[in-house]
């Protein structure tokens, strides 16, 4: 079995180490460092998956170079939480190889203490867009 990608478990030691409030602007955080889409990307947003069960409009692509995922992201900044959910994972995925995303425990959001300052209906939402992430990466093993 393979292990959490190092830069996103270094994400979780982060959140489990803060507390209550202190998750919650970790992950604003996030959201502010959310990059836009490349432009290749905005010509094509189409073609982009959309994130259904995710009540915020989350559009989620992946690219393979050198068999290392890079993952975009499309979400509005009006949903900081969301957001910052898909930034940090962005931000602890990219650069990890197709089955090391697919060992990404569906509830490591739980490690984090996410699951204590979000409500479920978020939960759910956040899980959705891992799953999505899951799916691509799948796409892109041998």
């Amino acid at each position: 079995m393979s292990e959490i990608p190092s830069r996103l478990q270094a994400i979780i030691d982060d959140f489990e180490m803060s507390e209550g409030r202190e998750k919650l602007e970790l992950l604003l955080e996030y959201a502010e460092k959310l990059p836009p889409l490349p432009d290749w990307l905005v010509a094509k947003h189409e073609q982009m998956n959309q994130v259904h069960e995710c009540m915020t409009p989350v559009f989620v692509q992946a690219e393979l170079e050198a068999g290392k995922l890079t993952f975009y992201f499309d979400v509005p900044k009006e949903s900081p939480t969301v957001r910052g959910y898909a930034s940090l994972l962005k931000v602890g995925s990219d650069g990890a190889k197709p089955e090391e995303v697919l060992a990404i425990p569906a509830d490591f959001y739980r490690q984090m203490g996410l699951d204590q300052v979000l409500t479920q209906q978020r939960v759910n939402g956040i899980s959705a867009i891992l799953a999505y992430m899951k799916r691509l990466a799948a796409q892109y093993m041998s």
